[in-house]
């Protein structure tokens, strides 16, 4: 018998590979960037950003800081790297040492400090407000840009609200106002409205650039159709022990289970100190393959930092060392996310960053 204690990330970077190419081949007629934020949501920024440079051809990456593009730049010696936050006295000096990071200047403030901190050879990028109400120049800002304002820039771009909903009137509203506003003040600037989700939405948003994030880590960005994208992360962790769960008994803190028959139980060691949503308490899934029989437990009682406890009765011959599944081609983060109330998006970030996971990387064609 294997006795283990960690819980396994597996991540998948053939599936990674194959998702940028779906999505390059669905937006041919535009630059495909890759979106690397967040430490490549949480797998691996420098690994993710190396692998699409030299095997797909990718030059365009997307980070949220500085920092973030720094610590890429070194293996990506040709590429442009977007820096979504912008530039600020707090990573300026990062700018001026790596000339391929761009800012993305968001508000008339920013583009005062860069005006104020110019770095040679670099024109920033312009995000501009069209319905999402979060970063970007809003309308009368952009009237108030002189000629010599406008001319700084070597992008424009917005960010869609709704575009997970292929319907939504928002999506045909935010295309018709970033048109009119890049017409109005960038006619002659490349422009950029979609992240993965958008991508799905056709020709008419796809413009000269898309920016793949979620989709090329194989979340389902376009719900209302099935997922094209292939399954990139997989969830295991060990049991370590099987006990007997008497009638009337209560599993987990604060009690929130009792048994109203005889039980048996699992407890696996994985628990919210390794990303796993809390919220799966009393609700969520865990799977086990026993011989060639893949069986379905039930999360019961609070999940806790270490551990979660399963109800096994209906899971014949499992054993102590044996592999829970918590995430894989059956069972993915969207519907983790879906049971627990969030999104694949956050569950990956959380996961991917933690220590305390062995990683295992498949990756056949390096």
């Amino acid at each position: 018998m294997t006795v283990l204690t960690r819980p396994i990330l597996e991540i998948d970077f053939n599936n990674l590979l194959d998702n940028y190419l779906t999505l390059k081949r669905l937006a041919s007629s535009s630059i495909c960037a890759a979106v690397v934020k967040d430490d490549a949501y949480g797998l691996g920024a420098s690994e993710v950003a190396e692998l699409l440079y030299n095997e797909a051809d990718c030059d365009t990456f997307f980070v949220a800081h500085a920092i973030e593009g720094a610590a890429i730049a070194p293996k990506l010696p040709k590429a442009r790297i977007y820096v979504l936050q912008g530039i600020g006295e707090d990573s300026l000096e990062t700018f001026r040492e790596n000339p391929q990071l761009i800012p993305v200047i968001s508000c008339p403030e920013m583009l005062d400090f860069w005006k104020a901190n110019r770095v040679n050879g670099i024109k920033p990028a312009i995000h501009i407000e069209t319905g999402l109400n979060r970063l970007g120049f809003r309308e009368n800002e952009l009237a108030a840009l002189s000629d010599d304002d406008k001319s700084e820039f070597s992008l424009v771009m917005s960010h869609l609200a709704c575009a997970d909903e292929k319907g939504h009137f928002m999506n045909e509203h935010q295309l018709e106002a970033f048109r009119r506003l890049k017409n109005d003040y960038f006619p002659k600037l490349p422009a950029s409205l979609s992240a993965s989700d958008g991508v799905f939405l056709g020709n008419d948003f796809q413009l000269d650039m898309v920016r793949l994030g979620a989709a090329m880590y194989g979340i389902n960005t376009a719900p209302y159709r099935e997922n094209q994208m292939k399954n990139v992360v997989r969830i295991k962790a060990p049991v370590l022990q099987i006990a007997p769960l008497p009638k009337g008994d209560f599993v987990g803190y604060s009690a929130t289970y009792r048994a109203n028959t005889d039980r048996k139980i699992a407890i696996v060691s994985i628990g919210y100190g390794d990303g796993i949503p809390r919220s799966l308490s009393n609700v969520g899934k865990v799977f086990f393959k026993t011989g060639c029989q893949l069986s379905e437990a039930r999360i019961i009682g609070r999940i806790s930092m270490d551990n979660i406890i399963c109800d096994v009765t209906n899971v014949d011959n499992l054993q102590v060392g044996d592999t829970a599944y918590l995430a894989d081609d059956f069972y993915t983060l969207d519907d983790m996310g879906r049971d627990a109330g969030t999104i694949a998006y956050e569950i990956m970030s959380r996961i991917g960053k933690n220590k305390r996971f062995v990683r295992k990387i498949k990756r056949d064609r390096l």
